[in-house]
């Protein structure tokens, strides 16, 4: 049986990725393949780091990018009200389309494996995670059940209540920027059951406050799949791995009270924050030495000298920003005048 890693990327998140593919070789998956799901066709960069490193490949079946694309488009084009806030705000069809290319993991090669979103680094063995595959078939480990469930799911909907038990809802969520599972355990035969489910007006208590995630619970609630979650049911004995926690820092691996870290996810960190900060840009980034130790680890020659943008610069970013703003603040009511004329 195999076990593997699959991550989801491209050029945009490029030193991430370069910076997990080396703190995996270093903290404890080193022999384990990693196999990186395209985000979309912007993939040079990451073309030639992948033929640079013997036991990482690129996922390349397009059929099954095509079919879970598909499925997410039927299951979020029947979301009535997505669909109206979306064409409000002027997004497309379905807002990041491309992040539910992560489901292609249940086509590939490996029988059991983790998922990692780029943002993330390594810290620990992951030989605890394989070993509760055997057991259940979706593994978490995040705190996400402690947050407002109206993130994963719409509160409003008088179907939620229909459809699950919300007293225990809340213990069955999780953020799929980081979880574990085996091969075909969402296919082809239930993911249509679960559509029609979805189709049949289901999709509207999926929330709108996040992009794939509520899909992916949705999926994972609704089906007949085991769930665990280690920080739901061991919560004394996991650790954090949100950036936004204070952790210590002991040779570039964090650890909380003394527990090392399995991971730690830079969760809601922009890709270009990250693609300053290599440039030499001065960012402000928790832990950003430990990032940058892991970017540079096979190229210490290459690590930046740190600078602040000048002054003009951070003009021109200010002023960008503010008048992306305030044109989408007048589009937007444009549009809502439009549609109620």
């Amino acid at each position: 049986m195999t076990n593997g890693i699959y991550i989801l990327g491209n050029d945009v998140v490029f030193d991430q990725l370069v910076a997990l593919l080396n703190s995996l070789e270093v903290n404890g998956a080193q022999d384990i393949p990693v196999c990186i799901i395209p985000y979309n066709d912007n993939l040079q960069k990451l073309r030639v780091e992948i033929a640079s490193r013997s036991n990482v490949t690129l996922f390349e079946n397009t059929d099954s990018i095509n079919f879970w694309e598909d499925f997410a488009t039927q299951a979020w084009t029947s979301h009535e009200k997505a669909q109206k806030v979306w064409q409000a705000k002027g997004w497309r069809q379905v807002h990041c389309l491309e992040r539910h290319r992560k489901l292609c993991c249940f086509d590939g090669h490996f029988d059991k494996f983790v998922y990692f979103d780029a943002d993330t680094l390594l810290m620990g063995t992951l030989d605890y995670i394989y070993q509760k595959i055997d057991e259940f078939e979706w593994v978490a480990n995040d705190f996400q059940y402690k947050s407002d469930l109206n993130y994963v799911f719409d509160l409003s909907s008088q179907k939620l209540a229909e459809i699950f038990q919300l007293d225990e809802l809340k213990s069955l969520i999780f953020c799929n920027g980081w979880f574990a599972s085996k091969k075909g355990i969402l296919n082809r035969n239930n993911a249509a059951e679960l559509l029609k489910k979805l189709t049949s007006g289901e999709a509207e208590i999926l929330s709108l406050r996040g992009a794939d995630q509520p899909l992916f619970n949705y999926l994972v609630a609704r089906s007949d799949i085991s769930f665990y979650n280690f920080a739901y049911d061991q919560p004394a004995l996991i650790t954090g791995n949100h950036w936004s926690s204070q952790f210590d820092v002991i040779d570039y691996v964090l650890y909380d009270q003394g527990r090392r870290l399995t991971y730690l996810h830079y969760m809601s960190i922009s890709a270009a924050k990250f693609t300053r900060l290599c440039a030499g840009e001065d960012v402000e980034i928790p832990y950003r030495e430990v990032f940058l130790h892991y970017r540079y680890l096979n190229s210490p020659e290459k690590l930046p000298k740190l600078v602040p943008p000048n002054l003009f610069v951070r003009w021109q970013r200010n002023l960008k920003n503010w008048g992306i703003q305030k044109i989408n603040n007048v589009l937007f009511k444009w549009r809502v005048l439009i549609k109620n004329d």
